[in-house]
């Protein structure tokens, strides 16, 4: 059967999604950026993914963007909700505000929608929002995509996880699994808490993966060890596994930091070493390299790109940043050359428009991904890449 579904919100969460299910459904894409719609009607997808560019501009697609809440909802069977929830380091909780005032309009206006909440949010919140709200249609579905692969990991989910367990839950679950490629994708039904607990440790086990392979790197380079070869061991242990393996400067983008923060914050009294230790490992993590980094004595800095993986031009989050911080409190002059910027807003920083211009200028190059751009200043360059690779 075919439904009308509403999508809030055009990020990766939501073109992914959106573009998913709008092959056998009839798809209402929300945002209340009117440049983000009109794009996305002319079959310009306002995130930067190929696979997803190359499906909305080929196949016979049934949807469409509007920036109109509530002709998006009306008529709606399942409302997605695919909004930002950013982390709040003070109160050490996900912003919710925008999620609480969209739903606030769906109960008042189409009582028999079903909710399902595609960002990030507190362990409990989906519950508490049942019955500040006085109904049991708001499911929660965590997604688990990477940003420039949304649609693609859409396709090929490693699992569905529907968090509720009633029948509205059950069809919702068998509308995304009869939407991907694949027959045999687990589909897992679970209470609602249990599904915004998956959320959080899947990406906060992700996190403790980094800060492993950085500390090992870390290890190696101060003993003048091969990293890669080490890695390489290490990984052929089937109980290991070779992904999710690359040296980086620290964990970062946009999930991984918030998420195991708030997570940690959840335990209280509960034991949690382990957690509070792969905060701890990322943030020792900068103070190292930087330390390794200023035995080289270099006055000039120059930093090659600042999105953490390669293909992408969304920077948000990248630890970087942290390495960054911490050379201009020691005085040392830094370069930006990012072709993706206009303008950067940053102290003390100067964007450079010519990559000659920065590569002559600099007496060190910092780069989180190499690529053939930069490799030919391999002997300037400072890079914890090893494999180049995001996975």
């Amino acid at each position: 059967m075919s439904y009308k579904i509403s999508v809030i919100g055009m990020g990766y969460v939501g073109c992914g999604n959106g573009l998913l299910l709008s092959k056998d459904h009839n798809v209402s894409i929300m945002d209340i950026d009117q440049k983000k719609v009109n794009d996305f009607n002319n079959k310009k997808l306002p995130i930067s993914d190929p696979f997803a560019q190359n499906y909305l501009e080929n196949e016979s697609l049934n949807i469409e963007a509007t920036s109109d809440l509530l002709a998006s909802i009306q008529g709606a069977r399942f409302i997605l909700l695919c909004l930002p929830t950013n982390f709040d380091e003070n109160t050490e909780q996900y912003d919710t505000n925008v999620l609480e005032e969209v739903i606030g309009t769906i109960v008042n206006k189409n009582k028999e929608a079903v909710v399902v909440i595609k960002s990030t949010v507190n362990i409990g919140y989906t519950e508490s929002l049942q019955q500040n709200f006085n109904t049991k249609k708001i499911i929660f579905s965590p997604e688990f995509l990477r940003e420039g692969h949304a649609l693609e990991d859409n396709f090929n989910p490693s699992r569905i996880i529907i968090g509720g367990l009633d029948d509205d839950a059950k069809l919702f679950g068998e509308v995304l699994s009869r939407s991907i490629n694949s027959d045999n994708t687990p589909l897992l039904f679970m209470s609602t808490t249990a599904a915004e607990s998956v959320k959080l440790f899947s990406n906060t086990y992700l996190a403790m993966r980094v800060a492993f392979f950085n500390e090992l790197d870390g290890f190696c380079l101060k003993n003048s060890i091969n990293t890669g070869h080490v890695i390489e061991g290490v990984s052929l242990d089937n109980r290991i596994g070779s992904f999710y393996n690359n040296p980086s400067f620290g964990f970062g983008g946009y999930c991984l930091p918030k998420d195991s923060k708030q997570l940690l914050s959840r335990f209280g009294n509960i034991p949690h070493d382990l957690m509070q230790a792969i905060q701890d490992s990322n943030a020792h993590r900068a103070d190292f390299l930087v330390s390794e980094i200023m035995l080289l004595s270099p006055k000039t800095i120059g930093v090659y790109k600042l999105a953490m993986k390669e293909g992408l031009d969304n920077s948000r989050g990248s630890s970087i940043f942290h390495i960054i911080k911490k050379l201009v409190i020691k005085k040392i002059k830094i370069l930006v050359y990012d072709s993706s910027l206009i303008t950067l807003d940053l102290d003390n920083i100067l964007l450079v428009d010519s990559f000659d211009n920065f590569t002559e200028s600099s007496d060190l190059i910092l780069t989180n991904r190499l690529d053939d751009q930069i490799r030919p200043f391999a002997s300037k360059v400072f890079s914890r890449d090893i494999f180049s690779s995001d996975e």
